[in-house]
């Protein structure tokens, strides 16, 4: 029998509440506390008001991130967002010695009676600063080919070039499985008894570039960049971290230009091959693998500007300690032309300058006493100089960059919007120094909510799952085209900043990635027709430690995410306060818009729904 049951909390007037039950006398092994086995029982849904408030950031902690943002980013919603980096630099080695001889010895080579020790004369050869692209390193079959590029994911004896040879047995004869002709002669690989290439550039999937730039050269600048960014806060007696915010102008400090050109996006790796060493007669060099390098920004620097402030300081104190050198150098700064429209994320983590130099050596034929056999020779080397190392999640970031974000002002809409107190009729997401929203769940007063989890209690209603749907306004998006819809949203209690999921009763999934990680919990963007539809958020957990007291109910924070596996909190300004959001929010840019819960799209309305199981 079927039969609709009407409930009403006079504690908060004009709350939503609706039930639909069926009654069984089904067996009930255990479906929670108090509940005795054999007991009847009614199931049903309940709807309840929520109430979401928009939040404008002014600006935000932007130092010491995991992955940082370059370029330009249109976003038809909010405007443009142009980010730039300024990175410390830090020694590989400190007090480092170029060549074979320290400076000290070097000093003395001329007056001392050993014949080798000579003065080097290190000079410059080249210098190239490289940051690596995020990647989609997603293989499922280990056959060496991205999911993306593999005419089968799930199969490594399949054939993705169609030349008669598998991917993963190319993949262990170093072949290209991307290729039918690895080494471009005209013969197929599986008839080419030799492949003369010594090595390919793999192919990447590149998924963090955004913009028709993607496609085309871009302008690229790097600077010296004479500010000095402090480790620790002398506000704290040194004893915390230093803050930096998005909005810092490192302007007036810009000095040296160190590369000022057009670079490409390139989906491939690096591959440098070496010269042919005229002092090794009987071996050809020319056309052997020299570096193999990851995809990535790739440009070269000012040799002379290296050559004055690292190989000609060997032996100073400026390169003593890494806190000299980062008080002498300073640091980079690295930006796209405002014109172009391409916008990237960046592991500044795996990012380098690497320096490569020649010096001059004796060969002493291994004759160290016997001058008459002894030659002047060539030698080459390379010193790397760090930006930031950790990526803040796994391993401690040391050294220290900065993310500078400017935002173009948002259209009237959207500032009325945000300066708005009211319970929101629309909710305004976007990353980076962008929005967030508060939420509070079946009352503006906590004593009335209060009051609704109490006699949620006294119904004895059993938490089957608890939702949370919030819904794209498409209108909104549609009216925007090209806008990037983010793909996942994160709820957190923003007056403790804790989690809502429970890792222990989330569902296990190989290999999760962001996106599939904790599939109850959810969060992820549904679409259709590749348009974003819904995020549903499953509150569960929370909801039923509410009701069981074991935890009070509090504001909720609503955020844009990269990754829900990552907690950690930043500061943020808002206009006339300082709160905490996620860091995941920050180093996201994309931005939404969601129907709020004072709509008067009932269909769409902002609620809460909870499915429960009501005791007898």
């Amino acid at each position: 029998m079927t039969f609709i049951k009407k409930i009403s909390f006079s504690v908060v007037a004009g709350l939503v509440v609706a039930g639909l039950f069926s009654s069984c006398e089904d067996e009930v092994t255990t479906i929670g506390s108090g509940v005795i086995a054999g007991e009847p029982f009614g199931t049903g849904k309940a709807v309840f008001d929520v109430f979401a408030y928009n939040n404008k950031i002014n600006t935000v902690k932007s130092n010491r991130l995991p992955i940082y943002q370059l370029g330009n980013l249109n976003d038809p919603l909010y405007g443009k967002t142009t980010a730039t980096i300024t990175s410390q630099l830090q020694l590989s080695t400190v007090a480092p010695t170029f060549g074979t001889y320290t400076q000290a010895t070097e000093d003395v080579a001329v007056s001392d009676t050993i014949p080798a020790t000579i003065v080097e004369n290190e000079t410059v050869k080249s210098v190239y600063l490289y940051i690596p692209y995020l990647q989609d390193v997603k293989d499922t079959d280990g056959d060496g080919v991205p999911d993306d590029l593999d005419v089968d994911a799930s199969d490594a004896n399949s054939d993705t070039d169609g030349d008669g040879i598998s991917d993963n047995q190319e993949r262990i004869s170093g072949l290209n499985p991307l290729s039918n002709d690895t080494d471009n002669d005209g013969i197929l690989d599986a008839e080419d008894g030799e492949n003369g290439l010594a090595a390919y550039p793999k192919k990447f999937i590149l998924d963090s570039i955004y913009g028709s730039g993607k496609a085309n050269p871009f302008h690229l600048k790097v600077q010296r960049s004479t500010y000095f960014l402090r480790d620790l806060n002398p506000d704290t007696n040194f004893e915390d971290s230093q803050d930096f915010y998005s909005d810092h102008d490192f302007t007036p400090f810009l000095t040296d230009v160190l590369f000022e050109g057009t670079e490409t996006v390139r989906d491939t790796e690096i591959i440098t091959y070496n010269e042919d060493d005229p002092d090794t007669e009987d071996v050809d060099e020319e056309g052997t693998v020299d570096q193999t390098i990851g995809a990535g920004i790739w440009v070269p620097l000012d040799n002379q500007f290296f050559q004055e402030n690292i190989l000609d300081k060997e032996g100073s104190q400026e390169l003593l300690n890494n806190t000299n050198f980062k008080n002498f150098l300073r640091g980079i700064h690295v930006s796209i032309d405002a014109a172009d429209d391409i916008f990237m994320l960046l592991n500044l983590a795996g990012a380098n300058i690497t320096i490569t130099y020649t010096h001059d050596s004796i060969d002493t034929n291994g004759t160290a006493t016997d001058e008459s056999d002894d030659e002047s020779v060539v030698l080459e080397k390379r010193f790397v100089i760090n930006l930031v190392t950790g990526d803040g999640i796994s391993t401690a970031i040391t050294g220290n960059a900065v993310n500078t974000f400017i935002n173009e002002e948002y259209s009237p809409e959207v500032l009325e919007a945000l300066s708005s107190t009211e319970n929101a009729e629309k909710i305004y997401l976007k990353g980076g120094a962008g929005t967030y929203t508060q939420l509070k769940l079946f009352a503006e007063e906590t004593a009335l909510s209060t009051s609704v989890i109490s006699q949620i209690k006294a119904n004895n209603w059993i938490i089957n799952e608890a939702n949370l749907v919030f819904y794209v306004d498409r209108t909104s998006l549609d009216a925007a085209p090209g806008v990037i819809e983010p793909m996942r949203l994160y709820l957190y209690n923003a007056e403790t900043n804790e989690v809502l999921y429970n890792t222990v009763t989330e569902f296990s999934v190989s290999n999760p990635t962001a996106l599939s990680v904790f599939p109850f919990y959810d969060g992820v963007l549904q679409k259709e027709s590749e348009k974003g539809i819904k995020y549903k958020i499953r509150i569960t957990d929370y909801i039923n430690r509410l009701i069981s007291g074991d935890l009070s109910i509090a504001t909720l924070g609503l955020s844009v995410t990269s990754d829900i596996r990552v907690v950690s909190i930043g500061s943020a300004k808002l206009e006339t306060s300082e709160v905490k959001i996620p860091i995941m929010s920050t180093i996201n840019p994309f931005g939404t818009v969601l129907y709020g819960s004072n709509t008067s799209d009932q269909e769409k309305k902002l609620q809460l729904e909870i499915l429960y199981t009501e005791v007898e």
